[in-house]
């Protein structure tokens, strides 16, 4: 089969490789129909998030069964799913406990489209087949009311989007919600609609990027337009009680995190592109911030996003800058673009 492999910046391919295969009896084999470029993708294939090649890419995945063990789960040959990105068994007491981005069962971070994990490699969504260990767990029936390209997102950004304001708009409920983005671009703009269709009464949008803040005003968010050197120093003469980093780069996490109020909740989508990263500890500790930086745990999400969809409160597609076909994955994958869903 073919499959798009990441070898070095700048360096994807479609290349041959043998076709997956049932390995146990919960296995399924899934032929990937729509799948969605992460804000991760480009990262990774322009440089700016280090990931030792090769892997395949693609992690954001709406397929179709093409096979499926015994113990699988109830599923046919046709049927569509969502393949949540984070390989999960579901029975470990970590899945058990809901955070299945850390499944006892494999390597942390194991998932697809994404760097190999002590020689386990899951493959990845760009790709004619991909095995899907499991599968009685891990896939999720696709809504007939929703469209492949729409879900595509879900298994990864749109549900990370919804995390960050989801727990803590439950504790405050129609809390205001500042919204600071930037490099992680799709999840802060998902973490807006996310936030309103979950009643926030006002959300703010801040960014140095005109297209973002005009699609975040779309959704109906104030929004503020900076440059990246405004960011450093700006400071509002109000506080947040939720605010989300999406941001990823250490001016856009530190202006969340000083427009946090006292006892506040700042969510951070990313660590930063290198392996340390400064936080003003001191400040955070004097106002009682809760600070919370973490992967999402995608199996354990998405049934809660798919839900939104189908009420029709938030609609993932509003984003989708272009659909194209999957041959020309390669070169999309560092076009400047907001969202890029890739079809067959």
């Amino acid at each position: 089969m073919q499959h798009l492999l990441f070898n070095g910046v700048g360096k994807l391919s479609w290349e041959e490789t043998a076709d997956p295969a049932i390995q146990d009896d919960r296995d399924a084999i899934v032929r990937p129909i729509a799948v969605a470029r992460c804000d991760l993708d480009t990262a990774i294939a322009t440089g700016l998030y280090p990931m030792e090649p090769p892997f395949t890419m693609g992690h954001e995945i709406v397929g179709e069964i093409v096979e499926a063990g015994e113990r699988a789960g109830d599923w046919s040959a046709g049927d569509r799913v969502i393949v949540p990105f984070q390989i999960s068994c579901g029975e470990c007491p970590k899945c058990m406990a809901g955070l299945t981005n850390a499944c006892e069962s494999v390597p942390l971070g194991a998932a697809y489209g994404l760097v190999v994990r002590d020689g386990m490699d899951f493959g990845g969504g760009l790709a004619d087949l991909v095995r899907v260990p499991w599968a009685d767990h891990m896939l999720l029936p696709l809504p007939g009311s929703i469209d492949p390209e729409v879900a595509a997102g879900i298994p990864d950004n749109v549900s990370d989007g919804y995390r960050t304001v989801a727990g803590p708009l439950a504790a405050s409920p129609g809390a205001p919600v500042l919204v600071v983005g930037g490099p992680a671009q799709s999840v802060g703009l998902y973490a807006v609609a996310a936030a309103l269709a979950l009643g926030s009464e006002r959300v703010v949008y801040v960014d140095f990027d005109e297209r973002r803040t005009e699609i975040a005003a779309g959704f109906g968010a104030e929004t503020v337009s900076l440059t990246f050197d405004e960011l450093v120093e700006f400071k509002w003469q109000e506080r947040f009680p939720i605010t989300v980093d999406a941001c990823a780069l250490p001016p856009g996490r530190n202006l969340a995190l000083r427009s946090t109020s006292a006892c506040g909740h700042c969510t951070s989508v990313s660590g930063g592109p290198t392996a340390m990263t400064e936080v003003p500890l001191a400040s955070m500790y004097a106002k009682g911030i809760t600070y919370d930086v973490s992967r999402v745990q995608a199996r354990a999400t998405a049934p809660e996003v798919i839900e939104l969809v189908e009420q029709g409160r938030l609609d993932p597609g509003a984003l989708i800058t272009k659909v194209l076909p999957f041959e020309d994955a390669a070169e999309a994958m560092t076009e400047d673009a907001i969202k890029i869903v890739f079809a067959r």
